[in-house]
């Protein structure tokens, strides 16, 4: 196993809400990501999903509110959630679940 320079993962992520797997351990897939404008509305009926923000500003909107996170917070949507990750300029995130996906199914939307 190599170290993980973590902004030069973020550095290679070239589409929003693509995740690029950077590690794997106790089954769970640690994940980099960026994002900007919204996902389409979505839950994981399988898993947990564990938000790590690591730049910018991130609206994680759950049916009944919306989690705001800044740089260095951490937020969990529990599974069978539904949630919408949203913000306004580039947001650089880490994920970290069982597979999570980044396609349709995912949330992520047609950009």
């Amino acid at each position: 196993m190599d170290k993980v320079n973590i902004p030069e993962a973020l550095d290679s992520v070239t589409e929003y809400w693509s995740q690029k797997i950077i590690g794997e351990a106790n089954g769970q897939l640690y994940k980099v990501a960026k994002g900007i404008g919204a996902t389409n509305w979505h839950k994981h009926d399988d898993q947990d999903e564990l938000f790590i923000l690591y730049k910018g500003h991130l609206t994680i909107s759950l049916r009944d509110r919306d989690i705001e996170l800044y740089e260095n917070d951490m937020f969990i949507v529990p599974k069978g959630t539904e949630h919408r990750p949203k913000c306004d300029e580039e947001v650089q995130f880490l994920i970290v679940g069982l597979n999570i996906t980044s396609n349709a199914a995912g949330g992520k939307p047609n950009l």
